[in-house]
């Protein structure tokens, strides 16, 4: 874990409630996708953990959504304008058992973590499935990003409409065409539209997605959770999760579980 001071180059919205903020600092504590950093805002007496998206050199790329005061004070922020980070938290994703054709799994700001996981796992040669989870085609993001790093591409939208501006949907829901031409369309939830055949899977979002994954996953895999925290460095107790050998600190232990040590709660 590092202290430093970040410039913020861009805050941009990207979707409904959802924006991109680039920050440019020493990045040389986030070695890993899946990692996050904690973020100080001026009157605000608990920092706001964010997860990496996307990491280049010395320019890191966050994507958040305004759910209260800390994410709606950061949309308020301008390029030129600075942020103390606590960078370096959290374990990130294992790569190194993803095999030849893993399927990542995500669900609206689970999203983001995956990208850099994408970018990482297409580098070493591996052919990569995404599926992007949304409810309302209003809040779709990020898709023709995955699908820049030639990644097999599935938005699932749980409202999807009958004629969504992008694309030409089929009778039962699934689509293909339209500027996003590449990207195919599901109405349903990311269980939907798992391959028949993958490696193994990685998946980031709320609970109840991660849950439904667990059941339907025929692999091992890796869960990140998303959850509230006090410190963000394993110090408050506050983010536990309960596992085969104890409980489980998400800041510190985590956010990535291994999906043979997790153990739901009824």
């Amino acid at each position: 874990m590092k202290e430093s001071i970040f410039e913020i180059l861009e805050n941009q919205p990207l979707a409904a409630s959802v924006y991109r903020m680039v920050l440019w600092g020493d990045t040389s504590e986030m070695t890993a996708p899946g990692q996050f950093v904690n973020l100080k805002l001026d009157g605000l007496f608990l920092r706001r953990p964010i997860s990496l998206c996307s990491l280049d050199e010395d320019r890191m790329t966050l994507i958040y959504k305004v759910v209260g005061k800390g994410t709606a004070r950061m949309s308020e922020m301008c390029a030129g304008q600075t942020l103390n980070v606590l960078t370096g938290l959290g374990n990130g994703y294992d790569l190194s058992v993803a095999g030849d054709a893993p399927v990542l799994l995500g669900g609206g700001v689970g999203i983001p973590p995956l990208y850099e996981l994408a970018k990482r796992l297409r580098a070493e040669g591996k052919k990569v499935s995404c599926v992007l989870g949304f409810n309302t085609m209003e809040e779709v993001f990020f898709a023709e990003e995955f699908e820049a790093l030639d990644c097999d591409v599935t938005v699932t939208v749980r409202d999807l409409p009958e004629d969504p501006a992008c694309a030409a949907p089929d009778p039962d829901g699934a689509s293909c065409g339209g500027p996003l031409s590449g990207i195919r369309y599901k109405k349903g939830f990311v269980t939907d539209a798992l391959p028949e055949v993958y490696s193994y899977f990685y998946t980031c979002g709320p609970e109840p997605m991660l849950r439904a994954v667990y059941k339907a996953a025929k692999t091992s895999g890796q869960f990140s959770f998303e959850e509230r925290m006090g410190c963000g460095f394993g110090a408050c107790m506050g983010c536990s999760c309960r596992t085969i050998t104890g409980y489980k600190r998400i800041c510190k232990d985590g956010p990535v579980l291994r999906k043979e040590e997790i153990l739901w709660d009824a």
